[in-house]
């Protein structure tokens, strides 16, 4: 009973946190809109029907039922059909654009007298700050949680401290995990090192990283060592003496280097079998940006090969193909993932807080750089129109020729119908694949 409140706990969490991020990506629209004058009629999360809303001053703020999304309505965000018609009545929110009426009928919503405030009015360079307002504050977000992620909890690095044993000794590319009769004691067991043990000198050298504990280690085949260990807050004094074996070679990083094929390239070095244990280790404000620009980098790719990998959650979910832990989630995925991570045993509290945020972090990144693809109806299509009509009024302006006029973006409602139903097919097949084939996280 406990494991299934805590999954629940955990989904009701990040179910929140995704209502929070998508609520101040619309303020983001919401605040530059109201700034520069235009008229915001709605701003809403969710989509469907109405479950609660409050009028303030012209804009009714409100929560709907199937919260999937949000959006803020500006009056007259397309141009006018013919040359003095009414702007017409629209929504940053992609799902909202199917019910969009027709250019004549939305027209009727842009009273007398409120021209000016229509949205298709303003100059490019404000139309484009109010477009990238919304991608702008789940960026923002996500560079304030991965600032607590790296500043306040750390990174997982090798410590000086022993986290495993190994009972015996097998060349690195041995793929059995229990030593045999005939195998040999590793040196580290002989010695009587212990998990827990954290080395503080090898024969006189004060060790301050794992990595210089390595290179002292790999460098001492069969040359006994005296190893000054703490345990239980008292220094113990052991002999350590390394065999040789074949192990991984490393890079200047002490990361295993891999040959072209794939396969682990290796080398005879000294060998006792001892490995680190890994804490967070907080890291200065100068690592937050590049991690976050990683992030971005990794999810860009994603969407740029979203094509193959629809196929290949496609061919796991209808098929014997395993799903890929790095491929895209519903939010049913995400949900059931900070699910079965709050519900895990023996996982410290900290570590969970940890995972949570990570993966909020990594989902505002992912809807920063999802909606800004360029096209309509997301905020990406409306950046990439006032980007065109800029050009298109600059060439005019350089060759002194008539102002060509606002792009008229309703010519696209086509083309924005179909890709609503290709990300809606989407949705339906990642939202199925979840369900019968999770990604599988947390072993």
């Amino acid at each position: 009973m406990d494991s299934v409140l805590l999954f629940i706990l955990g989904v009701v969490i990040i179910l929140v946190g995704v209502a929070l991020s998508i609520a101040l990506h619309e303020i983001g629209h919401l605040v530059p809109a109201k700034l520069f004058g235009v008229k915001v009629t709605q701003y809403m999360i969710g989509f469907g029907r109405t479950l609660f809303s409050v009028k303030r001053g012209e804009t009714e703020y409100g929560l709907k039922a199937i919260p999937l999304g949000g959006y803020i309505s500006m009056i007259g965000m397309f141009p006018p059909g013919k040359e003095g018609g009414s702007g017409r009545n629209a929504t940053t929110g992609f799902m909202q654009a199917m019910v969009q009426d027709a250019r004549s009928s939305s027209a009727e919503t842009v009273g007398e007298g409120e021209e000016g405030r229509t949205f298709y009015r303003l100059p490019v360079w404000k139309r484009i700050v109010i477009m990238f307002g919304g991608p702008f504050m789940n960026l923002l977000i996500a560079v304030v949680l991965f600032g607590v992620l790296l500043m306040g909890f750390g990174t997982a690095q090798a410590s000086t401290t022993i986290g495993s044993v190994s009972q015996c000794v097998q060349p690195t590319t041995s793929t059995s995990q229990t030593c045999g009769a005939d195998a040999k004691q590793a040196p580290a067991a002989a010695a009587g090192l212990k998990p827990g043990d954290t080395i503080v000198s090898i024969d006189g050298t004060k060790i301050s990283s794992w990595k210089q504990a390595t290179v002292i280690i790999r460098d001492s085949a069969d040359v006994p060592l005296r190893v000054v260990v703490r345990r239980d807050g008292q220094d113990r004094t052991m002999v350590l003496t390394p065999m040789t074996n074949t192990v991984a070679r490393l890079d200047a990083n002490g990361q295993a280097i891999k040959a072209a094929d794939g396969s682990m390239e290796t080398v005879k070095a000294g060998f006792v079998g001892i490995g680190a244990e890994e804490k967070l280790v907080p890291q200065p404000i100068t690592s937050v940006l590049p991690a976050v620009g990683a992030q971005t980098s990794a999810v860009v790719g994603v969407v740029i090969h979203l094509p193959q990998r629809m196929v290949d959650v496609w061919n796991a979910a209808f098929g014997s193909a395993p799903r890929d832990p790095n491929g895209p989630l519903s939010l049913v995925g995400v949900g059931r993932a900070a699910g079965e991570l709050t519900a895990l045993n023996g996982v410290p509290v900290v570590d969970k807080v940890y995972s949570m945020i990570g993966i909020l972090a990594s989902l505002n990144i992912a809807l920063f750089v999802f909606n800004l693809i360029p096209l309509l109806p997301l905020d990406g299509g409306h950046i990439a129109g006032a980007l065109w009509e800029g050009f298109r009024r600059s060439i005019a302006k350089l060759f002194k020729r008539r102002d060509p006029g606002p792009v008229d973006m309703a010519k696209l409602m086509p083309l924005t119908m179909a890709v609503v139903v290709v990300l809606g097919g989407m949705s339906l097949l990642l939202m199925y694949a979840d369900i019968v084939k999770p990604v599988n996280l947390f072993g």
